[in-house]
């Protein structure tokens, strides 16, 4: 690479904020469509779509086609990681919104079961599977453009952006969806109203490609094109020489997204239909927590570029477990500060540990291959934690009609997961 050539790709570090936000904005309005299905699978979907099932039948149905988005998102990382490697970071970041935006705008027009029959499951299954496959490729793309761009000694707190994006669209999400469910009674709002918050994601997609559209490409893949470092098949090269990393990794998130599924998606139906706790305040109690976990998140990266990743994670890893042990016993006793006491103790746990994980993650693979692996890795984690939490949840529940399984699940999960991130990381902060 000649000396101009590295002259200009260093220049593009001197504004890291402006990519940072564009990942920020455009993963929030993508998590906002994954957790509007997720609210939605927690209340509506399952009499709406499968109704000749029992209500517990229903809810589980819905809660299994939540999981067949996570099916389809190692497939997105692949297909998008191996063109992100070899295309460009940003080309895939547009891809993926536009893919989770006309999905999640064709599930609010989708027809029920009472129009046209089987019909409606097998189209809503399709139309997650595809959500899955556009939020499959989102990640890795969002986080290297932030990561990339940036210092190496802010490397946590910009990789934090995209890792924000997930409390963000959260609370995005509570907000219209507690908005519609109080505009309208219970009936209007299983009728139709439903539907409002998943139309309403066109007009957020739009935003989300203004800003994705107006950024520069990651400097670190522009060094990899100009040394002319792409591989053919990356992912290949990632199986075969980094399967270690790959494994760690998803090792490694296991734990806080099975947490936060459960936090974010069976926690509401737990509460409203078995606790018969008021579902607008769960809601409200769920978007207060989401506000503490977005702010956490930052700080905590802040942290870790202070004193080292090792320390933050390992002590955020320790409060995860504490807080999701201590979880459904707390929500059990139905007092709503004792509720909100519990929610913000996980949130907190997982602002901790989600926020300093991005650049953790991206270091462990070269720029060359950091797309797929980051990729692969994480989209497999995601299976395995947040994939099959919300039915593992529901399923335990119905088989021995007490939360005390489900405590133990989260608990195992969370401590696998503290055990792959000390092997991982390193007493030094990463390298770059």
């Amino acid at each position: 690479m000649s000396k101009i050539d590295s002259v200009a790709i260093e220049a593009r570090r001197t504004n890291p904020l402006r990519p940072a936000a564009a990942s920020l904005i455009g993963t929030a309005i993508e998590w906002y469509d994954y957790f509007i299905y997720g609210l939605a699978a927690a209340t509506v979907l399952g009499p709406l779509f499968f109704p000749e099932i029992s209500s517990t039948a229903g809810t589980m149905a819905a809660f299994a086609t939540f999981s067949v988005g996570f099916i389809a998102r190692p497939l997105g990382g692949i297909v998008m990681g191996h063109f992100g490697d070899r295309v460009g970071r940003k080309s895939m970041l547009v891809t993926s919104l536009v893919v989770m935006g006309v999905s999640t705008t064709c599930i609010g027009l989708l027809p029920t079961y009472e129009s046209i029959g089987v019909w409606a499951p097998i189209l809503l299954v399709a139309l997650r599977f595809i959500q899955g496959f556009g939020v499959g490729g989102e990640w890795s793309g969002a986080v290297l453009m932030a990561v990339e761009h940036a210092p190496v000694s802010r490397k946590s707190l910009f990789g934090s952006f995209p890792q924000m994006g997930v409390p963000a669209g959260l609370i995005l999400a509570n907000l219209v969806y507690l908005a519609v469910s109080g505009a309208v009674d219970d009936e209007a709002f299983t009728d139709w109203a439903w539907r409002v918050p998943f139309l309403a994601s066109a007009v957020l997609v739009i935003v989300g490609l203004v800003m994705r559209l107006t950024i520069e490409e990651s400097p670190a893949f522009d060094q990899v094109i100009s040394n002319q470092e792409q591989q053919r098949l990356p992912i290949a090269s990632v199986l075969n020489n980094h399967w270690r990393s790959v494994v760690l990794v998803a090792g490694a998130f296991i734990g806080i997204n099975a947490v936060a599924y459960v936090f974010m998606v069976y926690l509401l139906n737990y509460s409203t239909k078995i606790l018969e706790v008021d579902r607008n305040h769960m809601l409200a109690f769920s978007m207060i927590a989401s506000i503490l976990w977005l702010v956490a998140t930052p700080c905590a990266s802040i942290l870790s570029d202070r004193y080292g990743n090792r320390r933050v994670l390992v002590v955020g890893s320790l409060l995860l477990c504490v807080s999701a042990i201590t979880l459904f016993p707390l929500v059990n006793s139905t007092s709503h500060a004792l509720i909100i006491g519990a929610m913000t103790f996980v949130a907190l746990g997982m602002g901790a540990v989600y926020g300093p994980m991005a650049a953790l993650f991206s270091s462990m693979f070269p720029a060359s291959l950091r797309y797929s692996g980051t990729s692969l890795g994480y989209q497999v984690g995601s299976v395995l934690g947040g994939g099959i939490a919300p039915t593992v949840a529901s399923g335990v529940y119905a088989i021995w009609g007490s939360s005390v399984p489900i405590t133990v699940y989260l608990a195992a999960v969370t401590i696998l997961s503290l055990v792959c991130l000390s092997i991982m990381m390193r007493p030094s902060r990463p390298t770059w």
